[in-house]
């Protein structure tokens, strides 16, 4: 079932990648920053420098989302554009978003609803976009 490695349009799930990465970008610098320090407890804080994890770590993540996805619509054998909206939503909103609020809900996040509702959106989104990607190009 698991053996589709070969079945994956690498091109598709390159640009599934990119498209995520870009609306990672939009999404934390420019629609949500100020939330999201808010979130943090960081109202006022100067940004804390960029490393070489937190420069890198969400682009190998999100990469590595979309490959699992990849994985997935050929192993599940989706075809339709329907369906790839449908897998999105239920990857999105079932293991990226509950995982969003669990990982928020530790004594370190301030608000940790608050984070939920900022960044669930932006993960339920780019599933939905990378799920249809790469069954667009299938």
């Amino acid at each position: 079932m698991f053996s589709v490695l070969a079945d994956i349009n690498w091109l598709a799930v390159v640009i599934a990648a990119v498209a995520s990465i870009v609306l990672a970008g939009l999404w934390f610098a420019v629609v949500i920053a100020k939330p999201y320090a808010v979130a943090l407890g960081r109202e006022g804080a100067p940004a804390p420098a960029q490393t070489a994890v937190t420069a890198a770590g969400p682009l190998v993540c999100l990469t590595v989302t979309v490959l699992t996805s990849a994985v997935l619509v050929e192993a599940l054998d989706i075809t339709g554009l329907g369906d790839a909206v449908v897998f999105g939503l239920l990857v999105g909103v079932g293991y990226l978003g509950a995982m969003t609020f669990q990982i928020a809900i530790n004594p370190n996040f301030p608000r940790p609803l608050y984070y939920g509702v900022l960044n669930a959106p932006f993960f339920v989104v780019t599933s939905v976009l990378s799920s249809v990607v790469l069954v667009a190009m299938r």
